[in-house]
């Protein structure tokens, strides 16, 4: 337990911003398996702008690493762009 007020205050402060941040963080995951789960290209590309800013602003944010958000970002571009290439085939 913390001694100090400051301490104490910190405390509070890292639990309220942890609690912040799961919040943005999980809702952004549950985006993302969205879009991964759509099989209709138009659909995948109209919702790829909105996942990408939640991402994009986690990163910001600092709550994951610009490099994480990239990789996210790129893997859903792939599989956007490979939705494309299945209804071709078929």
């Amino acid at each position: 337990m913390p001694h100090h007020k400051s301490a104490k205050k910190r405390m509070r402060q890292n639990l309220k911003r942890r609690l912040h941040n799961r919040y943005y963080a999980k809702s952004t995951r549950t985006a993302i398996k969205k879009l991964r789960k759509l099989h209709d290209k138009e659909e995948a590309m109209a919702m790829y702008p909105q996942v990408a800013s939640m991402i994009d602003k986690l990163a910001k944010r600092h709550i994951i690493h610009p490099n994480k958000a990239a990789r996210l970002k790129s893997r859903l571009m792939d599989h956007i762009n490979s939705l494309g290439e299945k209804h071709h085939h078929s």
